[in-house]
């Protein structure tokens, strides 16, 4: 029998006896060429959510948004951003509340645009059945059908709370045939229709570490042939049933189908494992399922006329060591919606035995630090958009797991693309360069899924064009620092590279060891060995820069510090690490030319806070005092920046354009996800940001051309500079 727990009348009462509505219907919905009634996009403006924080607001006299102050710090005005973009959203997660402690904000943000989301959970999360808290379920009796409906009933309220201010709204209910051969149940919430969850409901490891063949990760290996489900009380899907390898793969592929996203959000399918002890860092169900969900956009990705869609991976639960990215006003509002999933109150106003929400949480909504974090695992590179030689502008990112081009004309305004370039497997996040002969080169891993799970494989690769001005070359292959995925999980970083005025080009990765290797090459265009330029503890993705005199430099985050390596003559080797002294950050990091010619310039975050920090480096060491640009936007992730003073296109990816009089261009992404930008005039403290209206995915580019970002639907989006 389902425990029973305790309700609090007197809560209930104060709601006014409200119940959460649910209601279930014992159908079948039929998938109709991946269209479907529910992927309406809103144009009217989003309703302000529980979840979401307030931000004053003023119309200049333009129609635009322009900056507004507030007591005791700067604030922009925050404006929701249009829902007729065309942007879709599938976000795919192992269990329920990885979205909530690993996606969000991010979900929230989509949620509030009005824009199509779908959130698919591969597992039950049925755990050992009882729904309690720990000190509370010592006798409880398991009931895995159960806790697996507390923690869809978690889900239903938090998104209900997030679109609507009401966990109560109601919900429908509908199983749906799946490609795999089996059934599904899809929930469409009925006051915002474009809020969507599916449940597919196989079963879970039940264990971080431990030995479950029966699990997705035993699958994916082949120790079992067919993986059970585990279908919660109440659903809609009327038999239990079972999935082979492919089935799964061909049933997300299904989904991908049904509501044909610009954008999926997924986890980390190369989390890594503790060094030394062969236990996975993040949990086992997180990285087996995203690499079912890669097999399967790989295999979307060749069928016809969907849309371009572009991936983001998130980090789970390595990000409890490392400092946190989110600024107090957005922790909370997480956190809020994590008691709602945990059913802090205790108050049944969902109707069930089972209970309204996942009491294994409620011990500790906030998770290991989770709340208040929010890390992309790649696809945070600034270095995406490149000036060539003739004036002209090329931006670079992937779509359909392809090279996805863009160009803009030396004294045009506009941009055509994107243009797919062959070859497939891209992870996101690619970083570009130009080289000393005028030709531009694209860096980036791709994943390789091979015939068995012994052949998953994770590499560095590069395009070039084939002459200044020209189409790009095949892909070339560079290897990965790893002996094998069994070892690491094939767990290494988008790469940065560093160009020297001789042509010799310097690639870095940090390896599943938590060091930084480098392949070099030659002035005769040859590839030397992958060998160790050591440091520890190192996190996220290098970057890299090259100053005016042609001196490389190569920066990387621990959570104690920013290590530095540098060349100390142009063309010279990198050597290092240098301990920079700077303080912690939040990992991303991004780094230009330095003005004046001397040095580059680093720009991070603080962590936990709205501020941004920039600090200047000559040889690895630092030649100013470290800046802060106190009361700022919020938000995570990189700062891009750049700052005028130079002439022309730069090798090794510095983007120059007519002095500005040392004036930097900032981009940044905000509290509610839109993209923020700013001049930052020479000595100033304090930006002040405009906000675009749009969200974007990965990282801005900015240049003293301008600003790029791409957007969820999978368009590039320019500010010229001086707008």
């Amino acid at each position: 029998m389902p425990v029973r727990l305790t309700r609090r009348p007197a809560a209930a009462s104060r709601r006014g006896g409200s119940r959460r509505r649910v209601f279930s219907t014992a159908v079948t919905a039929v998938l109709v060429g991946g269209t479907f009634a529910g992927l309406l996009s809103v144009t009217t403006a989003p309703d302000s959510s529980a979840a979401a924080v307030p931000l004053p607001r003023k119309a200049s006299a333009d129609g635009g948004i322009r900056p507004v102050e507030a007591p005791g710090k700067a604030r922009p005005a925050e404006t929701p951003p249009p829902a007729s973009d065309g942007a879709s959203v599938v976000q795919i997660v192992a269990h329920p509340d990885d979205d909530l402690f690993f996606m969000n904000p991010d979900t929230s943000q989509s949620i509030r645009s009005g824009s199509p989301l779908t959130s698919v959970y591969l597992t039950s999360g049925e755990s050992d059945g009882v729904n309690a808290r720990p000190r509370d379920a010592a006798g409880a009796a398991p009931d895995k059908a159960g806790y697996a409906e507390a923690r869809q009933n978690g889900i239903r309220a938090a998104y209900a709370e997030m679109a609507t201010g009401s966990r109560t709204s109601p919900w429908d209910r509908v199983a749906i045939p799946t490609a795999g051969g089996a059934t599904a149940e899809l929930d469409t919430l009925r006051a915002k229709p474009h809020v969507k969850l599916v449940w597919l409901q196989m079963r879970e490891a039940g264990a971080t570490n431990g030995d479950r063949p029966q699990s997705l990760n035993g699958l994916w290996h082949g120790r079992i042939s067919a993986l059970a489900s585990q279908r919660a009380t109440g659903t809609p899907v009327a038999a239990d049933f079972t999935y082979t390898k492919d089935q799964v793969v061909a049933t997300v592929t299904g989904i991908l189908e049904r509501f044909r996203p610009t954008f999926v959000r997924m986890q980390d399918p190369t989390s890594g494992k503790v060094p030394g002890t062969g236990r996975y860092q993040d949990h086992q169900d997180h990285l087996y399922g995203a690499r079912f969900v890669q097999a399967a956009l790989a295999r979307y990705a060749d069928l016809p006329g969907h849309p371009h869609v572009g991936v983001q991976n998130y980090l789970g639960y390595p990000t409890s060591v490392l400092p946190h990215t989110l600024d107090p006003e957005t922790a909370d509002a997480k956190l809020k919606i994590l008691k709602t999933y945990a059913w802090m109150d205790g108050v049944n106003d969902c109707g069930t035995v089972a209970g309204c929400g996942d009491l294994k949480v409620a011990a500790r909504p906030a998770g290991r630090g989770w709340a208040q974090t929010i890390r992309y695992a790649r696809g945070t590179s600034t270095s995406w958009v490149q000036r060539d030689r003739d004036g002209g502008l090329h931006a670079f990112s992937v779509l359909d797991g392809r090279l996805a081009t863009w160009r803009k004309a030396a004294g045009s305004a506009a941009w055509r693309g994107p243009v797919l370039l062959p070859g497939g497997g891209l992870d996101s996040g690619v970083t570009s360069t130009l080289l000393p002969d005028g030709r531009l080169a694209v860096f980036g891993t791709r994943t390789t899924l091979g015939a068995g799970p012994s052949d998953y494989r994770r590499e560095v690769v590069t395009a070039e064009q084939s002459a200044t001005g020209g189409a790009f070359g095949p892909w070339r292959t560079l290897g990965t620092p790893e002996r094998n995925d069994v070892e690491g999980t094939s767990d290494i970083s988008a790469p940065a590279v560093t160009v020297g005025t001789d042509g010799r080009v310097t690639l870095v990765v940090r390896d599943s060891g938590h060091r930084l290797a480098a392949r070099e090459q030659g002035t005769d265009g040859r590839w030397g060995p992958w060998v160790t330029l050591g440091g520890a503890d190192v996190h996220g993705d290098p970057v890299a820069a090259t100053d005016a005199a042609g001196r490389g430099y190569v920066f990387a985050s621990t959570p104690h510090t920013v290590l530095a390596w540098a060349a100390q003559r142009p063309g010279g080797p990198l050597t290092g690490p240098a301990l920079t002294g700077l303080p912690p950050t939040t990992l991303a990091l991004s780094a230009s030319p330095a003005p004046g010619g001397e040095g580059v310039r680093l720009w991070f975050r603080k962590p936990a806070s709205n501020d941004l920090r920039t600090a200047d480096f000559s040889g690895a060491g630092l030649i100013s005092p470290m800046r802060e640009l106190a009361g700022g936007v919020a938000g995570f992730g990189p700062v891009s920046g750049s700052v005028g003073g130079s002439t022309g296109g730069s090798v090794g990816g510095a983007k120059g354009s007519a002095s500005v009089g040392g004036e930097a261009m900032l981009a940044v992404r905000s509290r509610t996800g839109v993209l923020a930008t700013a001049p930052l005039g020479r000595g100033a403290t304090r930006p002040t940001w405009r906000l675009e209206r749009f969200l974007f995915s990965g990282a801005p580019d900015a240049g003293t051309d301008g600003v790029a970002a791409i957007g969820l639907n999978g368009r590039l989006h320019w500010t010229p500079a001086g707008r």
